[in-house]
């Protein structure tokens, strides 16, 4: 195990803190001459971006990277796909930490509200990039890390008000270092919105913390970050027909009286806690060697609630019922879960004029329960010992422990080599009954049994040079993910054909140009996947949707970005991804509408589900004094499908979305200064939906298909107002 890059000595205290801060994210980021592809964004460029948008909102102009929110708006459950890579597959870091759930592979950013006023920093990767944390990185990463510490003291206060009877208001502040070397840093942030569609609603709040020590090449630091929401349930979409009538309904909740008359269950929502508490001990153990580990617990708890009309109570564990009781019912319930992850990471840093080592070690244990409880039922009214009734429970655990080494040798000053090696072992183990067991008859006892391990070598290579203002780089890395809960407990349920990981060989050639006024990059990318897991329709015995390893697919395109400083106050960025995005071979399995057997639809070459072939933006920046900036950026998303079928039917057309905001900085004594700005979202009232769902069934009577979509409405033209105050 070996050897990580340097901490110089340095003159001020704020050198030595970011010096010292840069080790803890280091082993995830990338370098100025890393051969990867990457994207960065700053701390002024997070302040300056629209405060209702989560994570994903706030990069989807970065190149290849589509957004889109489930409520129509910035706050509330958002995704995102980079190169048509979906959120699974996109691992996630903050302060070198994994935020990925071990079982999911996703993040849930609705559970993180308000990271951007947090963060420092944000890096993002395309393809497999350096080595990372976790199974997600496996079409790219996004690395980000918190406010590094600073000699004099700040504060900050932002409130803002929007459409949809939005408001975001935010307190930070630092006490800057002490003589002592001890700092502390704060934020707090709360969010609210109506949302654009019906019952979308959102209540977040998120705190922060941290408190540190900087001593004689050394630092200590503890970090706390909770996030709690409650949102309205907006996944299921909307049928394309009901959109065609009102592109703000949602059926979440909806349910008929006695006498026909439609209602709404109000608490249909989504509600969930979590807290992630961070140590980690940094040292400069020589000028050209620095070691940093970090202690990582997090607690996540919370349930989904829901209204379900007319169904059958003995799929819900009801065993003993009184006699005469109808077999079917409405009925409130809630979906339950919780999980705790433990985390281990260090690292050694070593550098020196020719060489850039990093090594580190990452050690991880997950524990993720799920269990239902019943509420309530119409049949059996309130005073019924809901308790009593044993529904579902399954729970999970993962432990990872990953090695890996990487090196960067400059042979000469304008040649880098780079070679990073990871070893990844992983062990899964789930047990209990899901939700569905009973529904279709099958053995209610433990039907989870699954217990798997699995071993990857992650190797990577790459060389950059450097010609005056241009540069050069090529790269070549080997990944492979294990599948997810969701993939296994299908399957396992389903008597299917054991699933195996995924694999994918990612090339990546690339050129730079650095000028006075004007920059350029043009990246192509080869991403070549083996036993890529897709859900083809297919069913089990038991009625169950299996996904299957599809041999062969790709990802190939040409990534081109461009920035042009056209005068002292007038600039132009722009962004183009051009790709293709394919499976070899695809067969569809329709089910039959009683799912008692599917029908199979070969299809040959087809584009990918959600990848976009052409995904383009451009920008507009005009700054005519350091008091006013005035911004104004378009973005387009090419045709979509919504299956891997390729129908025309089955897609969501091409978009094109732009905004536009207007800040004025207002300067008081010191460093004081009022920041005010207004956004317009959505300028030219285009009535789109970003993503989507497909649904079919087979009759065999009529050898016909069946077919619809459902989608997710974006939000129309509408507006932000922003105050924020230095101090």
């Amino acid at each position: 195990m070996a050897v990580l890059a340097a901490v110089c000595a340095v003159a001020s205290a704020q050198e030595k803190v970011e010096r010292l801060d840069s080790v803890v994210v280091s082993a995830s980021r990338a370098g100025k001459n890393t051969p990867v592809t990457f994207s960065e964004m700053g701390k002024a460029q997070l302040e300056s971006q629209n405060p209702s948008n989560s994570i994903p909102m706030t990069l989807n102009l970065l190149p290849s990277v589509v957004t889109y929110n489930e409520g129509g708006t910035g706050l509330g459950n958002s995704a995102m796909t980079i190169r048509g890579s979906k959120g699974s597959q996109i691992n996630v870091t903050l302060n070198g930490i994994t935020l990925n759930d071990a079982e999911s592979q996703e993040v849930f950013w609705v559970n993180i509200p308000a990271l951007t006023a947090l963060i420092s920093g944000v890096q993002v990767q395309r393809g497999l990039g350096t080595s990372a944390n976790g199974a997600g990185a496996f079409g790219a990463s996004i690395n980000m890390n918190t406010a590094f510490a600073t000699p004099n003291g700040w504060g900050r206060t932002e409130h803002s008000w929007g459409s949809y009877d939005t408001q975001m208001v935010t307190h930070s502040g630092s006490t800057g270092i002490s003589r002592h070397g001890l700092y502390a840093s704060a934020a707090y942030a709360k969010g609210t919105t109506d949302g654009y569609i019906r019952n979308a609603f959102v209540q977040s709040n998120s705190a922060f913390f941290m408190l540190g020590w900087l001593g004689r090449g050394q630092s200590l630091r503890f970090t706390y970050l909770r996030g709690k929401q409650r949102s309205g349930i907006t996944w299921d979409g909307i049928d394309i027909e009901q959109y065609k009538k009102d592109r703000t309904y949602n059926g979440a909740g909806e349910y008929y009286d006695d006498l026909g008359n439609v209602y709404y269950y109000p608490n249909q929502t989504d509600n969930y806690v979590q807290n992630h508490f961070q140590g980690n001990y940094t040292r400069a153990l020589r000028p050209n060697l620095a070691w940093s580990t970090t202690l990582n617990y997090t607690n996540g708890e919370g349930y989904d609630e829901y209204y379900k009309s007319n169904k059958k109570l003995k799929n819900y564990g009801f065993t003993d019922l009184p006699e005469g009781t109808p077999a079917r019912s409405d009925m409130t319930y809630r979906k339950m879960m919780d999980n705790d992850l433990w985390v281990l990471n260090s690292n050694l840093r070593y550098s020196t004029r020719g060489l850039d080592l990093t090594a580190g070690v990452n050690f991880s244990k997950y524990r993720g329960g799920h269990w239902g409880e019943l509420l309530w039922t119409k049949q059996l009214g309130s005073s019924y010992n809901y308790g009593d009734v044993d529904w579902y429970g399954n729970t999970g655990w993962k432990k990872e422990a990953n090695v890996f080494a990487r090196a960067e040798y400059h042979p000469f000053a304008w040649l880098t080599a780079y070679a990073d090696l990871q070893y990844r072992t992983i062990g899964y183990d789930l047990d209990g009954r899901d939700d569905d067991f009973i529904e279709y008859g099958s053995n209610p006892a433990d039907m989870l049994d699954y217990h798997r391990k699995w071993d990857f070598f992650n190797p990577r290579a790459g060389v950059k040079a450097l010609f005056g203002r241009h540069s050069f780089f090529a790269s070549v890395a080997l990944g492979n993910r294990e599948p997810g809960r969701g993939d296994i407990k299908e399957n396992v349920k389903g008597d299917g054909a054991d699933i195996v990981p995924e694999k994918m060989t990612d090339i990546e050639l690339g050129w730079q140009f650095g000028g006075r006024r004007l920059s350029a990059s043009a990246n192509v990318y080869l991403m070549e996947y083996t036993d890529m897991l897709l859900e083809t329709g297919k069913l089990s015995s038991s009625g169950y949707a299996i996904k299957e390893n599809v041999p062969r697919a790709w990802r190939r395109g040409v990534e081109l970005a461009g920035a042009w400083q056209m005068s002292r106050w007038l600039r132009a960025d722009g962004n183009l991804t051009l790709s293709v995005n394919e499976i070899a071979d695809y067969t569809s399995y329709v089910p039959y509408e009683d799912y008692s057997a599917t029908h199979a639809v070969h299809y040959g070459k087809t584009t990918m589900l959600m990848s976009p072939s052409t995904v383009g933006m451009v920008r507009l920046s005009a700054s005519p004094s350091r008091k006013w900036l005035v911004t104004a950026d378009y973005k387009y998303v090419g045709k979509q499908y919504l299956d891997n079928s390729m129908r025309e039917e089955m897609t969501v057309p091409a978009y094109g979305v732009m905004n536009l905001m207007v800040q004025r900085t207002v300067s008081f004594i010191g460093r004081s200064s009022l920041v005010v700005s207004a956004y317009v979202n959505n300028l030219l009232n285009n009535l789109y939906y970003a993503s989507g769902w497909r649904w079919e069934s087979y009759d065999p009577a009529t050898d016909t298909v069946s077919s619809g979509i459902g989608v997710y409405p974006q939000a129309p033209r509408n507006w932000t107002v922003k105050l924020a105050l230095n101090f």
